[in-house]
């Protein structure tokens, strides 16, 4: 699976989206076509997989440097927007595979949401109330959507998410 991911990853700096498959993956990766379709059933569960890893694998800012609450929930999703701005193709990719009606990429687009939930929850702290975190992670998935449409630059979704932050939570200055 490992083998398979990174495969992925590869076929998409290399060959884009329209590129990409299940098939091309595993001959890169040098299993055969069947032994991948065992562990993804499309091409959008493949991407969303590689974007799962993406995300679990970023850094969780230290807390404990003394910023504002808005400033904390930026920066609790500031490295999936650094990730996707420096992997266009990954980002592209995402931005499609994610919405696919398949249960294997609902599975893992909510297992993303969680992981985004629990991030900013720890950066605001457990006082704030779900509510205003759900608007925040609200705002977040429409700037990715926004930015995968180009609409906005990824770049910009840091500066972005703190301005709608501060809105949600108040300025906290």
């Amino acid at each position: 699976m490992e083998r398979l991911v990174e495969a992925a990853r590869a076929e998409l700096r290399d060959r884009g989206y329209e590129g990409l498959s299940v098939r091309g993956a595993a001959r890169r990766a040098g299993v055969a076509p069947a032994t991948a379709y065992n562990y993804f059933s499309s091409r959008e569960h493949l991407i969303a997989e590689v974007f799962w890893r993406q995300v679990a694998a970023q850094p969780v800012p230290d807390r404990r440097r003394r910023r504002p609450p808005a400033q904390q929930a930026a920066a609790a999703l500031s490295s999936v927007a650094d990730l996707v701005a420096a992997e266009p193709e990954l980002a592209r990719a995402c931005t499609l595979a994610l919405l696919a009606d398949d249960p294997d990429v609902r599975r893992l687009r909510d297992q993303i949401g969680r992981e985004w939930a629990r991030r900013v929850t720890s950066a605001v702290g457990d006082g704030v109330d779900p509510e205003r975190v759900s608007l925040i992670l609200l705002a977040w998935s429409g700037a990715l959507l926004a930015a995968g449409m180009g609409h906005l630059r990824y770049a910009d979704l840091p500066e972005r998410m703190e301005s709608v932050a501060r809105l949600v939570l108040g300025d906290g200055r």
